[in-house]
């Protein structure tokens, strides 16, 4: 069975309409309940009834962050505080977090759209779902165990950390599908050998549904392989209720975006102008019925390409084909543009390497760009290992992709610190004080 079969299914004509008319109310209610709105529209000369069809949106003023931030504790709710039924928050490690309320109805909202997503990864009320996301402000935990029990699986609330617990219990209840981030489902891998499991006669997963950092597709075949299950990529933030924004299907042909909910656009980040089908930019959200706290044109920094093509699964809403990096990740060095996505797709397609990595960019004179990775145990220390070598294939692959040299550093299998939730992979030393 489908979960919302007929929302996951809509056709083109019928997505459009609904977006115009949702997007109309939208902008209307948020005028009407929001005094930042309603300011902000003012000031750009811009009124409801200016709204008359989808091609107006670009009339409505940019959200971003430091509109949450400036709007600490409650933010820029629309309903009253004792409407409120629950809130989530960011860490707030570069100032004042950035607050999300819910009215009941939101959650209920947040749960279909999870469950959908979840079902149009294939998993079904048979399955067993094993969630280590972590639980408590941060919306992942909560996100992913609301979807999973809305679509009526059997969720087991293992959350992250206790790793040998997290295999006995893996092995144990047979659970079907892992619902975690990439680093910690690599992290898991890892343990098992270690503890002498053999994930595709001891385990009985079958799906994986990963997301809240980007990784690559390189990583992900590692863990497909390692753990014998397939691997879904999902997208969402805290501030668009959370996870459960897109999903992979089964074609693995980007992410589809639950259009019903989440009016995109791609812009220039610079500019701000509207970019056509295809272009590469960053992602601008609009939610289309949340009630607690609505998100007019909200500013993701994610860069990517969205395409409306029909994806062979049969499914009109609209994919995110690649999410290249966050534009206030990108790390500038020596005056080239350097993502982390590009290291690492760099790193994970040398067969000698193992997953984790770290990099470090430090000035002296110059920038310089540093890149400490684990050498794979199945090679390190074993015959025919050549550590010279291999330190210059990957600092000439590095070299062609991101046009800049790094000095790279070779470590044994173990070194690096491990995670159990988002993995630190960048440390920008010129940011100290």
């Amino acid at each position: 069975m489908v979960y919302q079969e007929k929302e996951q299914f809509m056709k083109l004509s019928e997505i459009e309409k609904l977006q115009e008319d949702l997007f109309k109310k939208m902008v209307r209610y948020a005028y009407e309940r929001v005094p930042m709105y309603r300011r902000r529209m003012k000031e750009a000369g811009v009124h409801p009834d200016d709204i008359k069809k989808l091609e107006d949106k670009s009339k409505v003023p940019f959200t971003v962050k430091n509109d949450l931030r400036d709007h600490y504790p409650w933010g820029i709710l629309a309903v009253e505080k004792r409407d409120v039924v629950r809130l989530h928050m960011s860490s707030g490690t570069t100032g004042k977090p950035t607050v999300v309320a819910y009215t009941q109805r939101d959650l209920d909202r947040w749960s279909d759209l999870m469950a959908r997503s979840y079902s149009a990864a294939g998993v079904t009320r048979e399955d067993i779902v094993q969630n280590a996301y972590g639980y408590g402000l941060f919306t992942g935990g909560l996100g992913f165990h609301m979807g999973a029990e809305r679509l009526g699986a059997t969720v087991i609330p293992s959350a992250t950390g206790n790793t040998k617990r997290q295999l006995m219990i893996m092995k144990d209840f047979q659970s079907t599908v892992l619902a975690a981030t990439p680093s910690y489902a690599v992290y898991l891998s890892e343990k098992a050998e270690e503890e002498r499991y053999v994930p595709k006669k001891d385990f009985n997963l079958r799906i994986g549904m990963f997301g809240a950092e980007p990784w690559s597709d390189e990583t992900r075949r590692k863990i497909e392989e390692a753990l014998g299950l397939e691997a879904f990529d999902m997208y969402g933030m805290s501030e668009l209720y959370g996870p459960g924004v897109a999903v992979e299907c089964p074609e693995h042909n980007g992410l589809h975006i639950w259009s019903d909910e989440f009016l995109v656009e791609v812009i220039d980040p610079e500019t701000g102008e509207v970019l056509g089908e295809g272009e590469e930019g960053e992602l601008v959200f609009t939610m289309l019925t949340r009630e607690a706290m609505p998100l007019l044109r909200y500013r993701t920094r994610d860069l990517t390409r969205v395409t409306w093509e029909e994806c062979s699964c049969g499914r009109y809403h609209p994919r995110i084909l690649r999410i290249k990096g966050r534009s206030d990740d990108m790390l500038i060095v020596g005056g080239v543009n350097v993502f982390p996505s590009q290291v690492e797709d760099v790193l994970m397609s040398i067969e000698e390497l193992g997953e984790q990595y770290q990099i470090i960019v430090d000035r002296d004179i110059l920038d310089r760009l540093y890149v400490k990775v684990e050498v794979s145990p199945k090679v390190y220390g074993k015959a025919g290992y050549d550590e010279k070598k291999l330190k210059e294939k990957v600092e000439s692959s590095l070299q062609a992709a991101l046009t800049l040299r790094a000095r790279v550093e070779l470590l044994p299998p173990g070194t690096l610190p491990r995670t159990e939730g988002k993995a630190k992979r960048v440390i920008d030393l010129r940011k100290r004080v």
